[in-house]
């Protein structure tokens, strides 16, 4: 029996192959969806790895960082302090000098202080000693000037007591004699005046009895009114009967007080009358003791008129001093301020420098002297044949600021040098600017570019700038022919300056 062969296979339709290439791409796909998955999965993986392990690495880096940072920090750190350290021990050397010198100064002014008050009471010993004798002095002279005045008083008042006794004795006489003269004119008078007071009465009581019969209707009609005006009176004036009452009280008193002064009064005429006869007499003795007097006074007025005048001159003298004293007084005390603002005006800014200084400088603020000894003292030679002995002794006192221009002659050199500088740096920045200009010019096209002569156009190996001249000879007092430089590229030139 034939082998059965293989059954060939059937060809296939263009829908079977069509799906078999949608299967063959669709396994591929989902072959290529699962390795990408594969791969994300795995980058995703190796980035969280790297990522931890750069953290890891990043903090590792941050600590051995801070360690060198700590360690630099720490040797700044020590620097600083022994910079401070210097400073501080410098101002501590600093406020111990003025401290020494302050108290140099407090016990020189101690001194000065004992000495004016020894001097002062030394004076004030002989002040008193002077015055003592001159009280000495004073009181004799007051004892001997009382006891001729009570000697003086004595005498004079014997005298006195011996006229006035004289005195008494004629008036006790000439009382006897007109008391004796008054006795008998009384006599005479009582009798014409009882002659003449009999006639009178006679003649009254008669004028009297008709008045009567006349004024009885008179009266008895005016006793009516006046009863009537009293009763309207003393309605009226109470108050004023009862203060009348008082004032009459006081009146009678007072005409009693009156005959009382009036007997006084007469006996004190009677004793100025007898005192006007001694007033005379001693007002002729008076007379030339107070023409005396008159003349001591002049003789004071006159002194007491030059004191005043010398006491007006120095009185002008002594206002013109105060003036002057007040003018020179308050010209220094402007000046102390403007000085005062001055000093405070330099310590500001030496607080403010001191922010600027260097290490170096804080730690050596005074440069030491470049000269030699024998230098030093050549010009310490000169110096001392020029100066004069006042501009020397000027000079003297300003020795404590030597330090003082040793560090503003450093400054003033360092600002020197700074301007210098800073000149040569906006010389080299100024053709440095000229230079990038041409370049500038040279790579942009514009008219104005081209109207002007441009570096880098070249025409047959040749530049359009202007080529140098054959330079005429100067003489001596022409000027001198601006000087030609030559052009580089600024490309070429700043890597090497930069």
């Amino acid at each position: 029996m034939p082998k059965k062969g293989k059954k060939a296979k059937a060809p296939l339709s263009d829908e079977e192959q069509l799906l078999l290439f949608q299967q063959k791409m669709l396994a591929e796909e989902e072959m290529a969806k699962k390795k990408e998955r594969l791969l994300s999965q795995f980058l995703k993986d190796k980035l969280a790895k790297e990522e931890h392990n750069s953290a890891l690495n990043l903090n590792k880096i941050n600590t051995q960082w801070r360690t060198v940072l700590r360690e630099i920090k720490t040797r700044e750190l020590h620097k600083d302090i022994e910079i401070l350290s210097q400073t501080f021990e410098r101002v501590v050397d600093c406020k111990n000098s003025v401290i020494k010198s302050l108290a140099k100064d407090l016990s020189e002014a101690e001194e000065q202080y004992a000495h004016a008050l020894r001097s002062h009471l030394h004076n004030i010993d002989q002040l008193l000693a002077l015055q003592r004798c001159r009280l000495s002095l004073l009181e004799e002279s007051y004892n001997r000037e009382l006891e001729a005045l009570t000697k003086e008083f004595e005498t004079e008042r014997k005298t006195i007591i011996d006229q006035h006794e004289k005195e008494i004795h004629y008036l006790q006489d000439v009382f006897m004699a007109m008391e004796q003269n008054y006795i008998d004119s009384e006599y005479e008078s009582k009798l014409e005046f009882q002659s003449m007071w009999d006639d009178l009465k006679n003649k009254n009581l008669e004028e009297k009895h008709f008045l009567r019969l006349q004024l009885e209707n008179v009266v008895e009609d005016l006793w009516r009114r006046f009863q009537d005006a009293l009763k309207n009176y003393t309605d009226a004036t109470e108050d004023r009967k009862v203060a009348f009452e008082t004032l009459k009280v006081k009146d009678e008193k007072s005409s009693k007080e009156i005959e009382a002064q009036m007997k006084k009064i007469q006996r004190l005429q009677d004793s100025i009358i007898i005192l006007k006869g001694k007033i005379m007499v001693h007002s002729r003795e008076s007379e030339e003791q107070n023409q005396y007097i008159r003349d001591d006074k002049e003789l004071v007025h006159v002194q007491l008129r030059k004191l005043k005048a010398q006491r007006t001159q120095a009185r002008e003298i002594s206002q013109e001093n105060l003036v002057k004293l007040t003018l020179e007084s308050n010209a220094t005390i402007k000046a102390l301020r403007k000085i005062v603002d001055k000093g405070e005006k330099i310590l500001k800014l030496a607080e403010i420098c001191r922010k600027f200084e260097t290490e170096e400088e804080k730690v050596l603020p005074f440069y030491s002297s470049t000269l030699t000894p024998e230098e030093q003292e050549e010009i310490e030679d000169i110096t001392s044949e020029e100066f004069t002995e006042e501009l020397a002794k000027v000079i003297a006192d300003y020795t404590g600021l030597e330090n003082f221009w040793k560090r503003y002659n450093k400054v003033k050199l360092e600002q020197l040098s700074l301007q210098h500088r800073r000149a040569q740096l906006l010389e080299i920045n100024r053709k440095l600017r000229e230079m990038l200009k041409q370049y500038l010019d040279g790579i942009s096209v514009s008219d104005e570019v081209l109207s002007q002569l441009n570096p880098l156009f070249v025409v047959n190996h040749r530049s359009n700038l202007p080529q140098s001249l054959s330079l005429p000879t100067t003489q001596p007092g022409d000027k001198k022919p601006p000087t030609t430089y030559n052009i580089i590229e600024a490309a070429h030139v700043i890597p090497h300056i930069l």
